[in-house]
């Protein structure tokens, strides 16, 4: 498979917050196995300077909380989890973008 998305990046953009959101609903990572796990599943790869700002960004509104876990030999990382609004938010993005799928599906036919 190609390492390059699919996807344009603005539409990447507009998409990996609730990308991370899903993410997460499965357990707490970090920044680079949440990057990792997108890419693997076709989303294209993620830099630093786009994952990063997104992820403070759902710290920052509440919808992720993090903590500090020590390092294995090397520095420790910042551990990203869902809060609870974190979770009602992600049903309400997934619904929304349900409402969007189907309306490009019907629009044009």
């Amino acid at each position: 498979m190609s390492k390059a998305s699919p996807f344009p990046g603005s539409w990447q953009r507009a998409m990996l917050p609730m990308l991370l959101l899903a993410e997460l609903s499965t357990g707490h990572a970090h920044g680079y196995a949440l990057s990792k796990s997108l890419q693997d599943r076709g989303f294209g790869p993620i830099k630093g300077a786009t994952l990063y700002p997104a992820l403070a960004k759902l710290e920052a509104s509440g919808l992720v909380e993090t903590r500090w876990e020590e390092g294995q030999g090397g520095p420790g990382r910042k551990v990203y989890e869902l809060s609870d609004s974190g979770y009602a938010e992600l049903e309400s993005h997934r619904a929304n973008f349900d409402m969007l799928a189907q309306l490009v599906r019907t629009t044009g036919r």
